[in-house]
């Protein structure tokens, strides 16, 4: 059906009304309060269904969703006081104050994590992270092993003074509509008892030789 275009002062006819139905993208609590309201949908129509967050097209046969993709809301922290632990050999360990609680409006929807944290230690080492949802690690690698499954790891360091950045993205598929919150965990990669830092340097003298920094968690609720 082609666009239909009006003039000013144009009186409309049932069938021109018809075309401004069908041209609209009609808003609906739920798919049966649509069909309810539309018994006989043709081609071409949209629709917008509350509960779901989803655009529907009727392909002349049934209501067909729109490609996800959209980003439906952002929610975002930033962590600006540091945090230290002692981490024994291997442990995941949550950072306090770097977390982010969502609600998805759709169960299809995904939810795209980005974190940025800024750590050290007071020995040469591998820093390396975890993003959790609920507590619980959302990815881990293939056969470990013995080895320390961790999703995201820095660059090994040197200096045993600077922090160092590390950062990830995520796409998580959480399939539910309740609240979730994100947070991001400190690995110990190494064989001994380590102290890790967030936000300083691993002696944080105060002078010019040292920094004082901030780590993010950003959390995308992106439509199915």
């Amino acid at each position: 059906m082609p666009r239909e275009v009006f003039t000013a002062g144009q009186v409309l006819t049932a069938a021109e009304l018809n075309v401004v139905s069908d041209q609209s993208v009609m808003v609906f609590a739920d798919a049966a309060a649509r069909t309810a309201a539309i018994s006989s949908p043709a081609a071409g129509m949209m629709t917008f269904l509350v509960d779901v967050a989803a655009v529907n097209v009727y392909d002349g046969a049934a209501w067909v969703e729109v490609s996800g993709g959209a980003v439906l809301q952002v929610v975002s922290t930033t962590k600006t006081d540091t945090f230290s632990v002692s981490q024994v050999a291997g442990s995941s360990d949550a950072i306090t104050g770097l977390t982010a609680s969502i609600t998805p409006s759709s169960t299809s929807s995904k939810i795209l994590v980005t974190v940025a944290v800024s750590a050290a230690k007071a020995s040469p080492y591998n820093p390396a992270i975890d993003i959790t949802a609920d507590g619980s690690v959302i990815a881990s690698p293939d056969s470990p092993g013995s080895r320390v499954p961790a999703m995201f790891v820095g660059a090994l360091s040197s200096d045993v003074s600077q922090a160092q950045t590390i950062s990830g993205t995520s796409l998580h598929s959480p399939a539910t509509t309740s609240s979730i919150t994100y947070g991001v965990n400190l690995v110990n990669v190494r064989s001994a008892t380590v102290v890790s830092y967030v936000n300083r340097s691993s002696d944080d003298v105060d002078g010019q030789a040292r920094g004082r920094y901030v780590s993010t968690i950003t959390l995308m609720e992106v439509a199915g």
